[in-house]
């Protein structure tokens, strides 16, 4: 292992986290194919190893500063996961998840899938892919993946009230939905109040704090799932980045 961790480390801690050593070998073998595979297809515009640590890595885990993850037999949905921020993170980090990454475009799935195999993640089919758009796995008549999770995770994807409608359909009445969002947080969580209602939910948390040892602002929001969704949502692929709720 070539890069240092410690800086890493340092800002896990403030968490109450301690890596590992098998999971810190486990990020450096993923950040060595994320740019790998970033010079093939692209996955981030992120490709500095203190940069990936800090904007990637620490940033996926943040939101366990405010949801304990460490619960036997959860299952976590990583909607639009992109090159796996967070879920792949948040796999390795808590090994107990039971991990479904969805993404729509398939080069990534193909990255994503061999992540696993390197890290060698899939202990007992705890983590899989699906290749597809987030409307089509949670429609009301052969969504197969419908309110099948604990919890449903997105990060850099959508404005909030549209993120609402891909994600909470997944949530499980009593499950969480949590969105990783910027400085502008707190200001899409009022603006997708009605969007939050009529899927079912209800918000339990909006914590704004910066990344550690840094000034980059961050806001987790989380939602509860209070009620099941009702089955006019979501509408079919495309309408809710259109038509926001």
């Amino acid at each position: 292992m070539n890069n240092d961790f410690n800086s890493l480390k340092e800002d896990i801690k403030s968490f109450n986290i301690e890596l590992s050593t098998k999971q810190i070998e486990q990020l450096d073998k993923y950040f060595e194919l994320l740019v790998d595979w970033n010079n093939k297809i692209n996955l981030t515009a992120i490709t500095e190893f203190d940069d990936v640590c800090k904007l990637h890595f620490v940033d996926s885990i943040s939101s366990a500063k405010f949801f304990d993850f460490t619960k036997r037999d959860l299952s976590l949905v990583d909607i639009g996961t992109g090159a796996g921020f967070p879920g792949i993170v948040l796999k390795i980090v808590f090994p107990n998840l039971h991990v479904t990454l969805l993404d729509s475009l398939q080069k990534r799935i193909s990255f994503l899938d061999e992540v696993i195999s390197k890290l060698e993640l899939n202990e007992e089919g705890s983590i899989k892919t699906v290749h597809g758009r987030a409307e089509d796995f949670s429609d009301s008549k052969k969504g197969e993946l419908r309110e099948k999770f604990d919890i449903a995770v997105s990060r850099a994807v959508a404005r909030f009230s549209t993120l609402c409608e891909y994600d909470l359909p997944y949530v499980k009445k009593g499950g969480h939905f949590i969105a990783y969002k910027g400085d502008k947080g707190i200001e899409e969580v009022d603006e997708a109040k009605n969007a939050i209602f009529l899927l079912g939910g209800k918000i339990k948390s909006v914590d704004e704090f910066n990344l550690p040892n840094s000034d980059i602002k961050r806001t987790i929001c989380i939602i509860e799932k209070v009620q099941n969704t009702s089955s006019k949502y979501p509408r079919k692929a495309g309408v809710p980045q259109k038509k926001p709720l």
